[in-house]
């Protein structure tokens, strides 16, 4: 049975990853043995300069999700390299870099610096984190998507992938302006834009005031935003967006997704991946497919 996938020049050997910041830190999750069966691990977003973070309340649980808004805590690109690279290289898993910059130069700096480090498979391209108080997310913005990866995908020495926002009008027109540019593949999707009120207080449950929302609540948006953009884009997608089980898994591939990603599910139950990769397997085999291609895409009308 065939499970790898390819995204431009790197192979992973199925199709099952984590999204990023959704998956503990190197010395805890990362080194089990048993994620070494993952086709791929996402580290948490990695920004230029270090970030603290938005204020608490960070984080609230809702029906059937989670609200969220970290706001990219993180020590920086430089410390990233030297003291975090090095363990997530150990886990023999290939490495996708997840990335944010506030500007066009910092996209390219990270970029830039990432280029001098081996062992990384691909660098996704943070376009679209909901709380840090920007007015218009890139991934909002079809000229600033596609400008944004014709400068990272030339000089990066490794494919790009192009995480991209739900909070738009249309994602598959982002997700054509990010292929344009030279996008390798597009994540998808973020977490939606929420909020929650405390009603005796009348302030908001969040410190950030808005965050962004992912869990099982968002997967029917996600699932149908993957495969309208599964009709106009050429790419891989990797599918994402309140992923708990094998068959929401496969739901998204079904719909066109070539990878997909638990998230939110994975502060439940922590071999939630491990689980939808078992689950994707089984399906094939019942379904007697010998290839992942045979599932990627196969929705019948």
């Amino acid at each position: 049975m065939n499970l790898s996938v390819k995204i431009g020049s790197a192979t992973f050997k199925n199709p099952v990853t984590v999204a990023s910041g959704t998956f503990g830190h190197a010395e805890k999750y990362y080194n089990l043995k048993e994620v070494k069966d993952l086709g791929a691990i996402i580290p948490k977003t990695v920004t230029f300069h270090a970030q603290v973070g938005n204020p608490p309340v960070r984080i609230w649980e809702t029906p059937s999700g989670m609200i969220n808004a970290i706001g990219i805590e993180n020590p920086g690109i430089d410390v990233f390299i030297q003291s975090k690279l090095p363990s997530f290289k150990k886990v023999g898993v290939p490495l996708i870099v997840s990335v944010l910059g506030h500007n066009h130069e910092q996209f390219v700096g990270i970029v830039e610096k990432l280029n001098t480090q081996d062992g990384i498979a691909a660098i996704e391209l943070n376009l679209s984190c909901p709380n840090l108080g920007h007015k218009t997310l890139v991934a909002q913005d079809p000229k600033a998507t596609e400008q944004l990866l014709k400068k990272v995908s030339a000089i990066s020495k490794v494919p790009v992938i192009a995480k991209l926002s739900p909070n738009v009008g249309d994602i598959s027109e982002i997700a054509l302006a990010a292929e344009a540019g030279g996008a390798d593949a597009v994540s998808m999707i973020n977490t939606l834009t929420a909020m929650a009120i405390d009603v005796r207080t009348r302030k908001s449950r969040i410190g950030n005031v808005t965050g962004g929302l992912s869990g099982p609540a968002i997967r029917p948006v996600a699932v149908a935003m993957v495969h309208k953009t599964y009709q106009v884009v050429k790419i891989p997608i990797i599918g994402m967006g309140g992923i708990a089980t094998a068959n929401d898994a496969l739901e998204f591939i079904i719909a066109g997704a070539s990878m997909v990603a638990t998230g939110t599910i994975n502060f439940v139950n922590p071999r939630a991946s491990l689980d939808v990769l078992e689950g994707i397997t089984e399906y094939m085999k019942q379904h007697k497919m010998t290839d992942i291609k045979e599932l990627i895409g196969s929705l019948t009308k």
